[in-house]
């Protein structure tokens, strides 16, 4: 974990106004370092500047009070961040960047017309989804 911190992946403003301790379990903190070291480093150190973790580690409780928040949440176990640059264009650019590097993944998921990337990464099989928000949901795409 070259650029990350697990204090970046335990912020979290809805955390702190409700009061909830977001620490990242000990048994998790291996998924939210395999996501960092494959995905997230690497994708800094070729973007060549900052990368903020938008939403990171979730537990239980904050998962829940997180609209849109999927009940099966890959943020749950630590392997998923929201990640931004700072603006929309910008961020399509990185998550195609992640594509060009041929970076490993499991979702990649342009959310609400590239107001945040969503990416994940599982020690083991990576579904290699990519996927975009709609109404209602979400819908599996072929390229970005």
């Amino acid at each position: 974990m070259r650029y990350f911190t697990f204090t970046e992946f335990e912020r979290s403003e809805t955390a702190t106004k409700y009061a909830i301790d977001n620490s990242i379990p000990d048994k998790l903190k291996y998924n939210v370092a395999a996501l960092v070291d494959k995905v997230l480093d690497p994708l800094r150190e070729a973007w060549g500047k900052p990368i903020t973790v938008t939403s990171g580690y979730r537990c239980s409780e904050l998962n829940a009070k997180t609209p849109g928040a999927s009940r099966t949440s890959q943020h749950m176990t630590g392997e998923a961040a929201d990640i931004s640059v700072g603006n929309q264009l910008d961020n399509r650019r990185l998550a195609q960047k992640l594509l060009d590097l041929k970076l490993p993944f499991d979702q990649l998921i342009n959310e609400h017309d590239w107001q945040w990337v969503h990416v994940s990464y599982r020690d083991g099989h990576n579904r290699h989804e990519m996927l975009k928000t709609v109404p209602g949901g979400y819908v599996k795409i072929s390229a970005l």
